[in-house]
This record gives structure tokens, C-alpha cells and sequence, in this order.
């Protein structure tokens, strides 16, 4: 029996796909490379040494994505597929919510269809939206979203709670990400985004690679002890090997669970981590706040260690070092 991965080639995906394989786990990918290459496809086989059955289409269409069960028998699906920057969510929130519902729902109607009822999906720490403390725990209830990426998945949430309300035969596993960073330490694989990158860490590669000029950093006055924002940054490493404790380890039900390391990092002290892992300069400046951006939030994921017998192995100057490997080797 298979794992399906939708969004397979994809940043976290793909690291995902990685450890799945080097479990012993047969994995079929599928990808409409919106925001992904298929370069990646090879490096994973590399990387495993092994070779995966690829569909390169969008699972907003419901004929195709039933093609994929009819031909292989599909055990379990992990959904990454979706769109994920912030910024262009807010510029193009019928896209967003389009793509990201309709393919969701799309998923678990042939899901369904086929009588397979095992899922993990990719959520976000983006759900917990604006809470009255940093710390953000599963008993907290899903805040205020800031943006529609963040929307999506807090909509998708509560459509999986439905949809195991209506039939408790599911088994759903709900992973709620906050910063994944780092790369491969093979350098085969990493985080690519296109034109300008959204997240800290790309935008530090491509400053640091002399490809960009300088590193906006978006506000210095926050209530934090150097006065920029802080975040829960885990390596994707870490984040992909989350995945394939949840498919193992889940209880039978609805579990939801956070992926993170569970210590607050600021963005100077990432950036500083960064130069010094690394012997390297980024040049920086200090811009005006983004609209939406909370001063501070990171994870308790001691639910995930407790149940699941997870937790982070790789440390920030793990993330800053394996990033630029992997940048470098471009």
C-alpha cells in the first residue's frame, strides 16, 4: 500500500517524501509545480535512491485526481498541496480560497469515493491567529486569522471536524507548522521560492548570495527584547520527520497537533546566527512594520512529544548552515 503526497515537490513536501521513502514507505507524488520545480523530483531520487510515481497536474481537477486511485492502491494521503504565501493572499484572496478549498474538498470526496479515510494535513500556526498570549497551545481555540492563507487552513480545519463528526471512520491528523527553515544536508533540496521570497530565511539566502541588495527587516520597535518580531523556527528536517510519526503514531480520531521547537527566536537573532554559522555579512535595514505581523508567537509542542513521541533534533545554527549548503549548491 501507498502513501499519496499531494504538493509532493514543494518545500516541505518534498523533505517529507524523502523521509517517507527512507522508511520503507512506497510514496506517489503529485504536483502542479505552481511553486516548485521539477528538478526537485531528481534530487529526491538521489537523495533516496529511489524512484516515485509522479502525476504533474492540479487537484483542482476532481477527474484526474480520482485517475490516481483508480491506478494505485493508496493507503493514506499527507495534503500539502495549496497556495502559501502570505502577502499574495492578501492581494489575491479569490485565488486562495478557490485553489485552496476547492482542492481540499475535491481530495476527500475521492477520498471518500475510495473508501480511504486516513489523512494528514499541512496546516499552519497562521489558525491561532491574535491570541492574549504568545504561547500557543492545541486546547487554544482558532483566533482571529490575519490574512486568507491563514483563512484556508483554519476553513479547512473546520471542515475536517465536520466531515469526522459526520463519520467517525476517519482518521485525521492535523500538523499546524510555524516556521519551517533549514535544507537538506545533502544540499539537493531546499526552500526555492519564485521572484522576491515572502518568508526570512530565503530572503537572508538571497542576500547573502548577492542576488538581492538587502534584507528589509520589518519593524524594530516591537515589546521584545531587541524590537523585532519572534518567531518558532524549526528545521524542515524536523518538520518532514513530524509527518511520519503522525502517520505511525496518531490515536484512531481528529488529533491535531504543533510542529515547532518551542522557543521564540527574533528575526536580528536569526540574521546574526546567520552571519556567524556562516562567516558571512547580510546586509540590512530596518523598514515599517508589515500590516498583520504579531510582535511575538511560538509553539508548546509538548502535545506532539507526549503522543506522538516527537520532538526537534536540529538546532538554529542546524538551520542556518544546511540553508546556505543548500543555497550554495544551486
Amino acid at each position: 500500500m501507498a502513501i499519496l503526497v499531494t504538493g509532493g515537490i514543494g518545500f516541505i513536501g518534498s523533505h517529507t517524501v524523502v523521509e517517507l521513502a527512507n522508511n520503507g514507505n512506497e510514496v506517489i507524488i503529485v504536483d502542479n509545480l505552481y511553486n516548485s520545480k521539477i528538478e526537485v523530483l531528481e534530487n529526491i531520487k538521489k537523495i533516496t535512491g529511489k524512484d516515485f510515481r509522479f502525476y504533474q497536474f492540479d487537484i483542482c481537477n476532481k477527474e484526474k485526481l480520482e485517475e490516481i486511485f483508480k491506478e494505485n492502491k493508496i493507503d493514506s494521503v499527507i495534503h500539502f498541496a495549496g497556495y502559501k504565501a502570505v502577502g499574495e493572499s492578501v492581494k489575491e484572496p479569490l485565488m486562495y480560497y478557490s485553489n485552496n478549498l476547492i482542492s481540499t474538498i475535491n481530495l476527500l470526496e475521492v477520498m471518500k469515493k475510495f473508501n480511504i479515510k486516513k489523512l494528514v494535513f499541512s496546516s499552519s500556526a497562521a489558525v491561532y491567529g491574535i491570541q492574549e498570549t504568545p504561547k500557543c497551545s492545541e486546547k487554544m481555540k482558532r483566533g482571529e486569522t490575519t490574512s486568507p492563507y491563514g483563512t484556508t487552513k483554519a476553513m479547512i480545519e473546520k471542515i475536517l471536524e465536520d466531515l469526522y463528526i459526520s463519520d467517525n471512520s476517519w482518521n485525521i491528523t492535523i500538523l499546524r507548522y510555524f516556521n519551517p527553515v533549514g535544507a537538506h544536508s545533502s544540499g539537493l533540496i531546499g526552500e526555492d521560492p519564485r521572484g522576491t521570497p515572502n518568508n526570512l530565511m530565503p530572503y537572508i539566502l538571497k542576500v547573502a548570495s548577492g542576488k538581492l541588495d538587502v534584507l528589509n527587516i520589518y519593524g524594530n520597535n516591537y515589546p521584545t527584547p531587541d524590537g523585532t518580531c519572534i518567531r518558532d523556527y524549526i528545521h524542515v528536517v524536523d518538520l518532514a520527520k513530524g509527518h511520519v510519526k503522525a502517520l505511525e503514531k496518531a490515536p484512531n480520531g481528529l488529533n491535531v497537533y504543533n510542529l515547532a521547537s518551542g522557543k521564540g527566536v527574533s528575526v536580528l537573532e536569526l540574521v546574526k546566527t546567520f552571519e556567524k554559522v556562516n562567516n558571512l555579512k547580510v546586509n540590512y535595514k530596518f523598514v515599517d512594520r508589515r500590516p498583520g505581523d504579531l510582535p511575538e508567537y511560538y509553539a508548546d509542542p509538548t502535545k506532539a512529544y507526549n503522543e506522538l513521541g516527537w520532538k526537534t533534533a536540529k538546532n538554529l545554527e542546524d538551520i542556518c548552515k544546511d540553508a546556505w549548503n543548500y543555497e550554495k549548491n544551486k
